[in-house]
């Protein structure tokens, strides 16, 4: 298998977890609290690994700037999942990604990209973006889907830099989930005041799974940044769209429109592009 192969498959592992994550966060009662205790497990989880990788020499600079997109991104996915449904907001944060994370990468960062690559980022955002059409979604939750959206291209070239700058995928890794998770979940906790601890009772056991899944689905995308283009890497990760669909509609009880499940062809059509590049 060659590193591209392998960057491919560990992009389509990430994007199927990754799926389940949100939707878990989607389920929960409080999606501030849920998120406190994604980030805060995932901390926990992650802790041994610190004292067995090497320190991220040459990243910090990456760390730090992706923990401040991460602090941006993860509030604006929760005040989105609070005022939208998940079949809605989701669709239209993870499709403006992938485009704007491409024209990073190509236009500041000058990575390659074949034209084949190219028209398979278009199909697969305009096929996510396709899927929130017929759904009604008010002012404030277009505005936090859209900088969800935005903060997932920030974070995605950043981490992408930082875990090439690192001495290895895992230590960066290791310390992106122990600087996230610890500072991210510490504060949501304090923004959610005295009701966290009875929130937390309530729904911390799928929380905990999440966190733990949370270190696969990321962990796999980072290494698959390792070895391969950001660009095409970040679309392809937007795979996480058919799985999210069969999860909202399986056990989140939301129907899909024959309309959304061609866009859902779509975004296949452009999966197939990019991996016949």
């Amino acid at each position: 298998m060659t590193d591209t192969d392998l960057a491919y498959a560990l992009i389509l592992a990430s994007g199927a977890i990754h799926a389940v994550v949100n939707a878990i966060l989607k389920a929960g009662e409080d999606k501030l609290v849920g998120r406190a205790l994604i980030d805060g497990s995932s901390a926990l989880f992650i802790l041994p690994l610190v004292f067995v990788a090497p320190l991220p020499h040459g990243a910090w600079g990456w760390l730090a700037a992706s923990a401040a997109i991460h602090l941006v991104y993860l509030y604006s996915l929760v005040r989105a999942f609070e005022v939208a449904d998940f079949s809605a907001a989701y669709p239209i944060a993870r499709g403006v990604a992938p485009a704007l994370a491409a024209a990073v990468a190509i236009g500041v960062m000058d990575e390659p990209v074949r034209p084949l690559e190219v028209g398979g980022i278009a199909v697969i955002s305009a096929g996510v973006l396709a899927m929130s059409l017929g759904r009604h979604i008010g002012r404030a939750a277009l505005g936090w889907s859209l900088l969800t959206g935005a903060s997932i291209a920030a974070y995605t070239v950043v981490d992408a830099n930082g875990v090439r700058a690192a001495p290895s995928a895992l230590s960066y890794i290791a310390w992106v989930f122990l600087l996230l998770g610890l500072g991210i979940g510490a504060l949501f906790a304090w923004l959610r005041g005295p009701g966290f601890v009875a929130a937390a009772k309530a729904q911390w056991r799928p929380a905990v799974l999440a966190g733990l899944l949370s270190i696969g689905t990321y962990g796999c995308a980072l290494a698959a940044y390792r070895l391969g283009s950001t660009a095409t890497l970040a679309a392809l990760r937007e795979t996480s769209i058919l799985f999210a669909t069969l999860i909202a509609v399986l056990f989140l009880k939301e129907r899909v429109t024959w309309p959304r499940a061609t866009a859902a062809l779509g975004i296949a059509v452009g999966a197939g592009l990019i991996l016949a590049s």
